[in-house]
């Protein structure tokens, strides 16, 4: 919702040092961060569950307790445990540069799923991972696949920006189908993010680091910009 204030990615919360998050105003959580040891979580809501609701707690706060774990399987499995009934449904994705997990709460009621993300190229909304029932899926991920794929060495998103300041949308969807989402009535892309996750050889060697950039706004209008991160665990 464009009328919800929120904070570009940042070192917003002073008992968690190595957190770099965007920060949600109205209920202190994040939709999306990364930490010092290499750990990237991100949340969505699933359908029908936009925003928040009376007598549940933001799932904001489930990112920044996955970014209180230094890998993503452990993390993935103490959020596997938490009480559905407490948060709204929601997909969440967690990840390091040794595997990625996705966590579905589908119902509100039954326990957490999770699910290993397989290696190459996955997409997700507010269904199902790669669920091309979804129009916004099956419009874009053919376009994620055929597509150049990044290299973050040298900067080089091209093709990847490009998708996502797409505004084309299947026009049974109507515009939250496209990619960047403009509409009339108070909803829409807000920002956008490129995050890379280096090897462990690669940290090790430091010939590469994580990288975050970030459009603090509409991708379709405004530039990336690199967050600054904290050295990463391995460097240090």
């Amino acid at each position: 919702m464009l009328a919800r204030e929120w904070d570009p990615p940042g070192l917003h919360w002073p008992d968690r040092p190595g957190v770099v998050a965007g920060r949600d105003r109205l209920a202190g959580g994040s939709w999306l961060g990364l930490n010092a040891a290499g750990v990237a979580v991100a949340i969505l809501n699933r359908t029908d569950s936009l925003g928040p609701a009376a007598g549940k707690r933001s799932r904001g706060e489930l990112v920044l307790d996955a970014l209180d774990h230094d890998e993503a399987r452990d993390a993935a499995d103490a959020l596997s445990a938490i009480d559905p009934e407490a948060y709204r449904t929601f997909n969440l994705v967690i990840a390091d540069n040794s595997g990625a997990y996705w966590l579905c709460s589908r119902d509100g009621r039954s326990r957490v799923a999770v699910q290993k993300i397989p290696p190459g190229l996955s997409m997700i909304t507010s269904v199902e991972l790669n669920d091309t029932r979804n129009f916004r899926i099956a419009t874009y991920l053919p376009r994620f696949q055929e597509a150049a794929e990044p290299d973050p060495g040298t900067g080089d998103w091209a093709a990847w920006r490009a998708i996502l300041a797409s505004r084309h949308a299947n026009p049974d969807a109507g515009p939250s189908g496209a990619m960047c989402i403009v509409t009339d009535y108070g909803y829409g892309t807000v920002s956008s993010s490129l995050i890379a996750l280096a090897s462990p050889e690669q940290l090790i060697a430091r010939q590469a680091r994580d990288i975050w950039l970030f459009a603090n706004g509409r991708p379709d209008i405004t530039p990336y910009e690199a967050v600054t991160l904290p050295a990463h665990a391995l460097e240090a």
